[in-house]
């Protein structure tokens, strides 16, 4: 069974809670794979690790459990769950139907700032994939999709979207390495950057819906690299 390891230091904010700082640390632990499913999470083993209490580490591990990241059994560990494809599948469904609808919106929009942010972070994903720097690719990733979001000034969408997409990032979290994906990604992103720059709203929609289905097409591949990754249950 796998035990605790992290990727990195954890540096607390005196001026946030502590309960809020732990739940993100642990949650970019999860989506990147660094805590694999099947990883147990000791309460007491975390407590001392962040040198904080039990009761912010109860209650992250909550807001986990919340977002089908985690299962909590009473008395005993923490663990983090096997991914759930028909989760990731509704994610994928909603995060489409609000992001065809925002570069659409934002193709309609002159907006030098935001074309000249888009290509930047663009510029910051290239530099990444040339280190093979996967994890950077991926907060610039996120980084990309939630300036969109912003653009569009729907930001609370973007905590919705985080809230419910934890399997479907660890999916393509999964997904990153294989396959030229990461290429695929950078170059879908530019498309979808030129579109919007462009005011071509049709083209800016086609790339993105190409951006958001490759990993789901990619579920058998997946599922016999990664054998153990799962939740039990219908596809």
């Amino acid at each position: 069974m796998e035990t605790i390891a992290f990727s990195g230091p954890f540096v607390l904010d005196r001026s946030r809670h502590a309960a809020v700082q732990v739940y993100e640390y642990l949650r970019e632990e999860i989506v990147n794979l660094t805590l694999k499913p099947g990883t147990l999470l000791s309460r007491t083993e975390l407590s001392a690790h962040f040198d904080l209490s039990v009761t912010p580490i109860r209650d992250a591990l909550m807001r986990l459990e919340e977002e089908g990241l985690v299962d909590i059994y009473p008395q005993h560990a923490t663990r983090v769950r096997g991914i759930s494809i028909a989760s990731a599948r509704q994610a994928h469904f909603l995060r489409l139907a609000i992001e065809l609808e925002i570069v659409r919106t934002l193709a309609g929009k002159d907006d030098a700032a935001l074309n000249q942010t888009l290509q930047s972070l663009v510029l910051q994903q290239k530099a990444a994939l040339k280190a093979r720097d996967l994890d950077s690719f991926s907060r610039v990733d996120h980084a990309f999709h939630r300036q969109l979001y912003s653009a569009a000034e729907v930001e609370e969408l973007w905590r919705l979207m985080r809230h419910r997409s934890g399997n479907m990032d660890r999916l393509r979290r999964l997904h990153l390495p294989l396959n030229g994906k990461s290429e695929s990604i950078l170059k879908d992103h530019a498309a979808i950057a030129g579109a919007i720059a462009r005011g071509d709203a049709a083209a800016a929609e086609a790339a993105l819906r190409r951006h958001l289905s490759g990993t789901l097409s990619e579920l058998d591949a997946l599922r016999t690299q990664y054998p153990d990754y799962w939740t039990p249950g219908p596809d």
